[in-house]
Order: structure tokens, then sequence, then C-alpha cells
């Protein structure tokens, strides 16, 4: 990872999760059943695992694993003449159904579902579960992502695009705030809404075995989910 690649992802984490906790605060969705302290504490030592387990166990992570590959022209984005911006698009949107269709096994393969299962068992519902994920389960999420980027080569900045809005949206959508319902419906058009992914971590299995986008709704009502 780049200094200006840690400097993006770092400022952009940072900058949204403080804006997503201030309006938390200001707009509640609805009051908190637990301690806030305790499990901001759990959940923020899970988050500082994640990195470490990635670098003890990968040598290169997408966006350098994209340079390489357009250094090389590996990749199914090599091979077939598209213009800059549309392979740009494309390969957001190929990464972000990646990432989807990974959820689904998630639920689907027990193994996996138990790994899953430490980020369904919050008691509450607020940004620090969208970060809070098992160690694991990032490692596998990685390996996914890394096996995709090799496989299509995808501009970096598309890499980079897609990692940044992952990361932003899991804190948007698992945020505890009050959106107006017309904003709302407004919302979900283009991207997942903390009230449209708030039933997947509902107790009842046919609503958690649905809504599995982070990033955009589209994938849910195109593959039936």
């Amino acid at each position: 990872m780049t200094a200006s690649e840690t400097s993006i992802r770092l400022g952009f984490f940072f900058g949204i999760f403080f804006v997503v906790a201030v309006c938390e605060i200001l707009a509640p969705r609805r009051p908190l059943t637990t301690s806030k302290a305790a499990r901001w504490g759990a959940n923020l030592v899970i988050v500082g695992l994640n990195p470490l387990s990635v670098r003890a166990l990968f040598p290169v992570l997408p966006v350098a694993l994209a340079h390489l590959t357009a250094e090389h022209q590996w990749g199914l984005f090599s091979q077939i003449l598209l213009p800059y911006r549309l392979q740009v698009v494309l390969g957001v949107l190929a990464l972000d159904l990646t990432i989807y269709l990974q959820h689904v096994l998630h639920h689907a393969v027990p193994t996996l579902w138990r790994l899953h299962m430490v980020h369904h068992a919050d008691l509450d519902y607020d940004v620090t579960t969208g970060l809070r994920f098992h160690p694991l389960e990032i490692v596998v999420s990685m390996g996914i992502k890394l096996s995709m980027v090799a496989a299509l080569g995808p501009p970096p900045l598309a890499v980079l695009i897609f990692e940044v809005a992952l990361n932003a949206t899991s804190m948007f959508n698992h945020s505890n705030i009050h959106i107006p319902a017309a904003v709302d419906r407004f919302l979900r058009l283009l991207v997942v809404t903390p009230d449209m992914h708030r039933v997947h971590h509902s107790v009842i299995l046919r609503e958690t075995n649905s809504n599995y986008g982070f990033n955009f709704p589209w994938w849910d009502r195109l593959l039936g989910t």
C-alpha cells in the first residue's frame, strides 16, 4: 500500500466514521439497548485486529495488485479494448457484485456462516457494527477480492474507489441515523440505506437471508434477494 493510498483510505475512514457517529448522536433512529462504551470497545478491538491479519498473510493488497496487472497486462480488461472510464465503472460494479455474492455464500455455507455470525451477533446496530467482522472473514474476503482483481485486471483507480466506497457504505448502512422516509425512498434507488440493510440483521431467518448488498441495492433486486 503506497503512502498516497494509505492517506486517502485513512482520511475517508476517519472522516466518514466521525460524521456518521455525530449524526447518530444528533438524529438517532432508535434507542440503543446495551452499553455503547462496552460495545464500541469490543467492536473497535476487532477492527484493530483485521488489518494485522491481512498484513500478516498477504504480501500484496488489491490496489497494488491492480498496478501489477496493469504493468504486466494481466486480466480480462487487458485483453479487450474499452475506454478507460468504462473500465473504471465496470471494475467497480464487478467488484461490488463479487462482494454481494461473497456475502450470500457466507450465509449459505455453514463454515463461513460461523465466521459471519460475529457480525450478526452485535446486540445493537450502529456505525461500529459495519466494522465488526471476524478476522478470518476479512482474510477470506481479501483472498476473494485479490482473485477477482487478478482475473479482471481492473484499473487501480477502480479498485481504490471500490475499497473506499465499501468501507464508507458499510459504516453508513449500519448506522443508527434517522433518515426521513421520503429521502430514504430516493436514496435506496442508488445506495443501500440503513433502514434497507437493517432488515438483514433481523432475527427472523427469511429476513436475515435477504438484503445482502453493501454499496448498491441493484443486485438484491436483480437476483431476487
